[in-house]
């Protein structure tokens, strides 16, 4: 999966608008390969099947698929698995992959910023850290498409803590506390082949920042490994520095057929 032209633009809109979980899966589940994407969010806007509140609301949601997917290219495989009806908690994971691929803001505040305060032993975190880190995106390659008042600035900082609670990584209202979670087997070893298809080597697969996303350290993706090569669903073998890791398939596309069979 290559990051598109957008891939560092920090952008406030659809931070502020959410995860939109439930809606997008709605809108995958009636998804048709044989319209374009332009057909497909026209009649959402026009049917409204996914039975948002509003229209405001249901032009926003389009807005942003509109901006964060590619269901016909990168992000096919989280279309089909919406469309075969695979159980949202193993779909939202994925999810959070596919979105991360082109908004560097909720990945570089997931892989980052939030980690490292769960590496380093936080058990809360604040809106107002939040928002410092915030003034240092520029420093971190990425961008803003304009310059941000201190009201969108907040807004954004509660967007971020809200994705987070959404994909199940922290939780409660005003302080948010870190939760301990776990990636479903079959989510786990999607992500595997996600990597994968990126030409990462078995060791940087291991060692790559996005599992930080799910708040993995590299010892918790060695650990399931081990735990799905007892169980023999998968291949993992290290021998000093020689790592060997063979998947159930040769690429994402098709492990995700494989989910929906």
């Amino acid at each position: 999966m290559k990051l598109s032209a957008r891939a560092n633009v920090a952008s406030s809109f659809t931070i502020i608008k959410g995860a939109m979980i439930e809606e997008t899966y709605a809108v995958f589940a009636a998804w048709d390969f044989e319209r374009s994407k332009r057909d497909n969010l026209d009649r959402l806007r026009e049917q409204n099947f996914i039975g948002a509140s509003s229209s405001t609301w249901l032009r926003d949601v389009a807005k942003v698929l509109n901006r964060r997917f590619d269901p016909v290219g990168r992000d096919r495989s989280l279309v089909v698995l919406a469309k075969h009806g695979l159980p949202v908690e193993e779909w939202k994971p994925l999810l959070l992959w596919h979105i991360t691929r082109d908004e560097f803001l909720v990945r570089d505040f997931l892989a980052n910023w939030l980690f490292d305060a769960y590496d380093s032993g936080a058990f809360r975190v604040h809106a107002d850290d939040v928002e410092k880190y915030l003034a240092t995106i520029e420093n971190r390659g990425g961008k803003t498409e304009h310059s941000w008042s201190e009201q969108t600035t907040r807004r954004v900082a509660a967007g971020l803590l809200k994705i987070a609670v959404d994909f199940g990584l922290l939780r409660g209202s005003v302080s948010k506390e870190f939760v301990s979670s776990h990636l479903p087997e079959r989510s786990f070893v999607y992500l595997l082949h996600a990597m994968r298809d990126e030409n990462l080597s078995p060791s940087k697969l291991i060692s790559s920042r996005d599992w930080r996303l799910f708040l993995m350290r590299p010892a918790d993706v060695e650990h399931e490994l081990l735990r799905l090569h007892q169980y023999r669903k998968l291949e993992y073998h290290v021998a000093g520095s020689v790592v060997q890791l063979s998947l159930p398939c040769t690429s994402t596309r098709e492990y995700a057929e494989r989910m929906v069979a």
